[in-house]
C-alpha cells in the first residue's frame, strides 16, 4: 500500500482537504495527514483521522512512538508527498529551508525520489505576489511540481487564480504519479 503524506496548511480551502483525504483513502492509498496550527483554525484533526483512519499530526514535539523521530519517519513512509492547500506561508518556510512546525520540518528530510506536489491556494494577489513567485521557482527548482490554482471567485471577494484545484484533479494528479513510479 503507497502512501501519500498530506500537508494541510492555513487556508479557508483547508476543508477540501477533507475531500481530498477520503478519495485517496478509498482509492487504497494509506494517507498520513500533518497539519499546521493554522489549518486546525478552518478544519479539525479529528474530522481528517476519521477519513483517513491514522493519527494526524499537528505538533513537532509530539512523539508518538518513543523510539523514533515523528518528523523522520513520517518522510521515510512517504511515497508522495502533496500539499493541499498550500498557503503563501508555508510555500515561503519549505522554499527557504524553515522548519518551524511539523509541516515545514517534515519537508526537509524527504529524500529526492518522493515526489513532492504542492496546490497552493490564496488570494490572486498573494499568488501573484513576486515574492510567492519567487519562492513557487525555488520549489520547483528543488523538484516540486504545482497543480496550479483555479481562476474563480475566491472567499474574499476578489475574482482571479488563487483557488484550489478542484478535488478530482488532486486525486487525478496523484494517482498519475504513483502509477508512473513503480
Amino acid at each position: 500500500m503507497k502512501t501519500i503524506l498530506l500537508g494541510v496548511s492555513g487556508s479557508i480551502s483547508a476543508y477540501k482537504a477533507a475531500d481530498i483525504t477520503n478519495e485517496l483513502t478509498k482509492l487504497g492509498y494509506q494517507v498520513d495527514v500533518v497539519m499546521t496550527k493554522s489549518a486546525q483554525e478552518f478544519i479539525t484533526p479529528l474530522t481528517l483521522q476519521s477519513l483517513a483512519k491514522r493519527h494526524v499530526h499537528t505538533d513537532v514535539m509530539d512523539e508518538p512512538d518513543v523510539a523514533l523521530i515523528n518528523h523522520i519517519e513520517l518522510a521515510k513512509r512517504a511515497d508522495l508527498f502533496l500539499i493541499a492547500p498550500a498557503s503563501a506561508n508555508i510555500i515561503g518556510k519549505i522554499a527557504n529551508g524553515t522548519g518551524d512546525d511539523l509541516l515545514s520540518t517534515v519537508a526537509l528530510p524527504l529524500q529526492t525520489d518522493v515526489p513532492k506536489v504542492i496546490a497552493p491556494a490564496m488570494n490572486t494577489y498573494m499568488y501573484q505576489n513576486p515574492v510567492v513567485q519567487r519562492n513557487l521557482a525555488t520549489l520547483k527548482e528543488l523538484g516540486y511540481q504545482e497543480i496550479e490554482p483555479r481562476e474563480a471567485l475566491l472567499a474574499c471577494g476578489d475574482y482571479g487564480r488563487g483557488a484550489l484545484a478542484t478535488v478530482e484533479t488532486i486525486v487525478d494528479y496523484c494517482q498519475k504519479i504513483l502509477a508512473d513510479k513503480k
